[in-house]
């Protein structure tokens, strides 16, 4: 199983790497320095690394990244380059399989893991080392907008890439499930599978499994179901809100709570206040507590001790002490 997520990294990683280097880049770069700078290709032999240039120039060019080949010397045109023109850089509506959708998701992740920032800070010193000033503006462009901070969201993405199943309490049942994809909507994750507990297909919100998540058998121990998932997920709707909290937020944090509040003025230095509208119930407390640290419940009070006690049962799950 862990050869399955670390592959995964890796190709995400070196994916998002090349797009940084030819995105950010103001010259057409060629195979020579794109083989130097970007992470993943320094050790291959030529062979090796011609196959996986092209492969990854293909797997980009399919999730729909505009790559033009070019070169910058008009006297010397043999020596061709590649860039990704920044005004050509919005994806237009495309459907994708199961390998794409998983580089996708690994990309959005590597804004928010702190291991593969550091990737990508390294990634961005090869450019300034290799004498290619990169235009940090266009970086705005990768930045994604969902964020994956449920605990059991990496387990259970593993899970549906190996087609393996799962078990976990939801509603205070356990259950065992076979899971077909991970969707967000309405500013959460969702799990659509198949429910063994129940015996008919079900989707799960994420925020509310409890008790972990554990696998359950071999790797592909089921089928994928010819229906389209999006046919489970198309009857999500988000409660509607009954209630206001106050929250101080870290400035620049967790936008999915922000975009849908009000701002009331600062807080202490680097904090804002907001008044943030909300439904009453378990998923407002997983919602808030997503913020982690970056976020503080000062009205009301009950909401403020929920949220405090969510965190303080994730720590003693993770066997973390104060």
């Amino acid at each position: 199983m862990a050869e399955v997520v670390d592959g995964g990294r890796r190709t995400s990683e070196r994916l998002v790497n090349l797009t940084i280097a030819l995105l950010t880049a103001r010259t057409y770069l060629s195979r020579d320095r794109l083989r130097e700078m970007v992470e993943g290709y320094r050790g291959l032999n030529d062979d090796n690394f011609m196959r996986q240039f092209e492969r990854d120039k293909d797997t980009l060019r399919n999730l729909g990244v505009p790559i033009e080949v070019g070169t910058d010397d008009r006297y010397f045109d043999d020596e061709v380059g590649y860039r990704i023109r920044r005004d050509d850089f919005e994806l237009p509506p495309v459907t994708f399989d199961s390998d794409e959708v998983a580089v996708l998701v690994c990309a959005t992740q590597v804004w928010q893991q702190a291991a593969t920032a550091e990737t990508t800070a390294a990634a961005l010193a090869k450019l300034w080392a290799s004498g290619i000033e990169p235009d940090m503006n266009r970086m705005v462009a990768l930045q994604p907008h969902i964020s994956a901070r449920e605990p059991v969201w990496q387990p259970i993405w593993a899970a549906v890439q190996a087609r393996q199943k799962v078990c976990f309490d939801y509603h205070d049942v356990r259950r065992v499930v076979q899971p077909w994809a991970l969707a967000w909507r309405g500013g959460a994750w969702y799990l659509a599978g198949f429910d063994e507990t129940r015996g008919d297909k079900r989707v799960f919100k994420l925020a509310r499994l409890r008790g972990g998540v554990q696998t359950v058998g071999a790797p592909e121990a089921y089928e994928m179901p010819d229906m389209p998932v999006d046919e489970l997920l198309a009857g999500l709707k988000a409660p509607a809100p009954d209630a206001e909290a106050v929250v101080d937020i870290r400035v620049g944090r967790a936008p999915w709570l922000t975009r849908r509040a009000l701002s009331v003025g600062d807080a202490a230095h680097g904090w804002q206040r907001w008044r943030v509208p909300y439904a009453v119930g378990p998923d407002a407390v997983g919602d808030l507590a997503m913020a982690g640290a970056d976020a503080r419940v000062v009205e009301p009070p009950e909401l403020a001790a929920a949220v405090s006690a969510h965190h303080a049962a994730l720590l003693q799950r993770l066997g973390v002490t104060s």
